[in-house]
């Protein structure tokens, strides 16, 4: 029961409030009256000033103070002040740069701006994923380095050089081979084994296992099914149709170039144009069961 009558006098005390603060906005709007800028008491002064050295029969001071009065007492009923007009200065229309910009035509230009900016991105991103990349990557052309420095490397790394970025192993190829490469292979292969070079496929022509090379037989094992080939990528074992892909290359001044946009198929099976054999143990037992 004490809550209702708590509730009851918070309401009464609201409603009172609201009504106080309606009358006294009433009470305020009714008068009108307020304080006068600083320049608007200067100017009626100005104009009093001015009436009283030539009165003329429309050109009297009038102060503000003097015509809202007029305006409140019309608004009551009473009697209406007649006040003389004062002097009217001529309306001169703001300029656009007074004006500004509106709100509205504010976020109509945002509005388009962001829609600009939006297509341009993915117009810009659209470009970039269709533009041809320049080179580096796998299915161009990698500029691999000199020959002298990849032989280098090559021997650097026990007779296998990986190079990621193309997806191929490259190693080097004897020139008393050369005889028998030359009835066998293509030119696009040629231009690199003339120079001593040879860029092999990672991928197993079996199944598509990435194949590794094998340090202790110096061949290439794959570890899926036990496919073999030697240092040239030429068959030697295993279910592989055939041998290693290569990639067509080139050599430019003394740039060794690998084409990986361009995947040439593997020796077919028997061809051994360098007579490589396993110089030591198998990495993987399995291909060692039948050699062709």
């Amino acid at each position: 029961m004490n809550g209702w009558i708590v509730v009851a006098i918070v309401a009464i005390v609201l409603l009172a409030g609201m009504v106080v603060l309606a009358s006294t906005r009433r009470r305020g709007a009714d008068a009108a009256v307020g304080a006068l800028a600083r320049e608007t008491v200067a100017r009626d002064k100005k104009a009093r000033r001015a009436a009283e050295v030539s009165p003329g029969p429309t050109d009297v001071g009038v102060s503000s103070r003097a015509i809202e009065r007029a305006a409140v007492l019309e608004r009551h009923g009473g009697p209406i002040e007649r006040v003389a007009p004062g002097v009217v200065e001529p309306f001169v229309p703001p300029s656009p740069e007074t004006i500004g910009v509106t709100r509205r035509s504010f976020f109509n230009r945002a509005a388009v701006a962001l829609m600009v900016f939006a297509n341009a991105t993915f117009g810009a991103a659209i470009v970039a994923f269709l533009w041809p990349q320049g080179g580096g990557g796998f299915g161009s052309k990698i500029r691999v380095g000199k020959v002298s420095d990849v032989k280098a490397e090559i021997q650097a790394n026990n007779g296998f050089l990986y190079k990621p970025e193309g997806r191929m192993w490259v190693t080097e190829y004897p020139a008393s081979a050369l005889p028998k490469a030359e009835q066998v292979y293509s030119e696009p292969e040629l231009a690199g084994m003339r120079e001593g070079l040879l860029a092999l496929f990672q991928k197993c022509p079996h199944l598509g296992c990435r194949v590794p090379e094998c340090v202790t037989s110096q061949w290439f094992e794959c570890p899926c099914h036990g496919s073999q080939y030697n240092q040239a990528g030429e068959k030697k074992g295993g279910p592989a149709p055939r041998g290693m892909d290569r990639f067509a290359m080139e050599v430019s001044g003394d740039e060794f170039i690998v084409d990986t946009g361009s995947v040439i198929n593997g020796p077919p099976i028997g061809t051994n144009t360098t007579g490589q054999e396993a110089e030591g143990p198998n990495c993987i037992s399995a291909g060692a069961e039948a050699h062709v």
